[in-house]
């Protein structure tokens, strides 16, 4: 039964104490249903990061936004907002930070003498696609840019929204420069609603996957983070669906709460679901050598114990039954001259 006090369409219920702070102003209960989304303009000197996670695929990531109004409480990102004063919790959802110069920078970056391109994650951090971007089409400008310089881009986003920008996508899969990742963690709405509170509907999002597919653009999911005792019976379903719908890859996560992310989380699930907060909480323990989080590389999105291995062994069974010789394509740089100018590339 779900704790009638809870914050609906809010994934922190409270604001929690910065670690970096030594004096922390908690607001009353009843301010937090009063809470708007800000939106803060922000001037980065640079807007690609380079990614140093050994366990990590990508080489670069760029986040047009910081902090997230999807609201998911296991969000690994949630730490990083901490680094610019605010809270992990209610914060993070309520005070975005806009770069609006990231195109520009981006531009400045491909033009560097010597740059040799790898592809860039959008989203390494916190979705581009989030509410925000209907406003500000930060996201979309980036994208312009990645396709006048012909240049290879992942993009990883939880948002159907990304299914507006079909008129830049649909010529940048002509060149095989873009791939969409979305994140699909259940498709079970009711619980979709809870986990990720403003999120695009699960039915939306195997739409977006059939749309994209349909005008042929790679299409991988994240089927992440699984939490067990949560969504951990639903992998065999979800793979199903969206290898239907036409993904042609997946991943998975398991639920690792680090940090500042563990109270959020904790007080989420208790409020969310009071009856099994403890057994789910008991569960994560048992993936985690006892505790809520893993920071090791490769640890990390291993886990360990019985209930690791029985969701391990469950997405092979599913990749076995349900993406069997379907493979992912290597997005390509070798269009990428430095310059919008294509000519340019007769000189090579």
């Amino acid at each position: 039964m779900q704790n009638e006090n809870i914050i609906k369409g809010q994934g922190a219920q409270r604001n929690i104490i910065n670690r970096f702070d030594r004096y922390t102003y908690e607001p009353e209960d009843e301010d937090y249903e009063a809470l708007k989304t800000s939106f803060t303009e922000v001037f980065p000197k640079t807007i690609v990061n380079q990614v140093k996670s050994e366990d990590l695929p990508m080489e670069y990531s760029m986040n047009p936004y910081q902090g997230c109004e999807h609201g998911c409480s296991y969000c690994f990102a949630r730490p990083t907002h901490e680094y610019w004063g605010y809270s992990a919790g209610i914060d993070f959802e309520r005070k975005i930070m806009v770069k609006k110069n990231a195109p520009e920078l981006l531009e400045k970056f491909f033009q560097k003498r010597g740059y040799k391109p790898e592809p860039i994650l959008l989203s390494g951090n916190t979705d581009c696609y989030q509410p925000a971007e209907r406003q500000f089409e930060i996201t979309r400008k980036i994208l312009q840019v990645c396709l006048d310089y012909r240049h290879p881009v992942n993009i990883l986003t939880k948002n159907a929204l990304v299914l507006r920008d079909l008129d830049l996508l649909i010529p940048m899969a002509e060149q095989n420069i873009i791939s969409v990742s979305l994140s699909i963690p259940t498709i079970n709405e009711e619980l979709r609603r809870k986990m990720e509170p403003r999120t695009s509907s699960a039915k939306n999002k195997l739409k977006a996957v059939e749309i994209l597919s349909e005008n042929k653009i790679p299409v991988n999911v994240m089927v992440a983070p699984i939490i067990p005792g949560l969504n951990s019976d639903e992998p065999l379903s979800i793979l199903k669906a969206i290898s239907e719908a036409g993904a042609q890859s997946f991943g998975y996560t398991l639920v690792r709460l680090n940090d500042t992310v563990e109270p959020v989380f904790v007080n989420w699930i208790e409020n969310a679901f009071p009856d099994r907060a403890q057994k789910v909480l008991n569960l994560i323990r048992s993936m985690r050598g006892g505790k809520l989080g893993e920071k090791k590389f490769f640890d990390r999105q291993k886990g360990e114990g019985n209930i690791a291995e029985m969701i391990h062994n469950t997405f092979k069974i599913g990749r076995k039954k349900f993406f069997d010789g379907k493979e992912f394509p290597k997005l390509t740089t070798k269009n990428f001259t430095g310059s919008k100018d294509q000519q340019l590339k007769l000189f090579d």
